[in-house]
C-alpha cells in the first residue's frame, strides 16, 4: 500500500509552496518569526483558512489572539478535536459555510416565507 511518513519541514518561508498552499496529512511547517503580531500576519496572509492552532501557557493571551486569526476553526494547544455539536469549516479558498451542529443543518433546509395579508371581501 501506499504510506507516508509524518513529516516536519523546518525554516519554511512565504516563499515556499508548504507555506503557501493547503497541505492534507502527516505534514507540519514549522516558520520561524519574531513574535504573535508576526505570526498572526503572516497566518492570515495565506489564501486559506480552515483551521489554525495555538500553542501557549497563557490562556488568556490566547483569548485575546483567538479573534485575530482569519480561520473557520481555531484550536488552542490541541489540533482538529471533533464533535457533531460544533459547526466545522473554513474561510477564504478553504470553504464556505459550516457542517455539523446547528450552523450546518442550515445548509441542508429550505426555509419559506408565508405572508397572508387581510382576508378581502368581496
Amino acid at each position: 500500500g501506499f504510506f507516508y511518513p509524518p513529516t516536519l519541514l523546518d525554516h519554511v518561508t512565504p516563499d515556499m509552496a508548504a507555506f503557501r498552499e493547503e497541505t492534507f496529512g502527516p505534514v507540519a511547517s514549522v516558520t520561524r518569526v519574531r513574535g504573535a503580531e508576526q505570526a498572526i500576519e503572516l497566518a492570515n496572509r495565506t489564501e486559506y483558512g480552515l483551521g489554525a492552532a495555538l500553542w501557549t501557557s497563557d490562556l488568556d493571551r490566547a483569548r485575546r489572539l483567538v479573534p485575530l486569526l482569519d480561520a473557520g476553526a481555531v484550536f488552542v494547544n490541541g489540533m482538529v478535536a471533533s464533535d457533531p455539536r460544533l459547526p466545522f469549516g473554513g474561510i477564504k479558498k478553504s470553504g464556505y459555510g459550516r457542517e455539523l451542529g446547528s450552523y450546518g443543518i442550515r445548509e441542508f433546509v429550505n426555509v419559506k416565507t408565508v405572508w397572508f395579508g387581510p382576508a378581502v371581501t368581496v
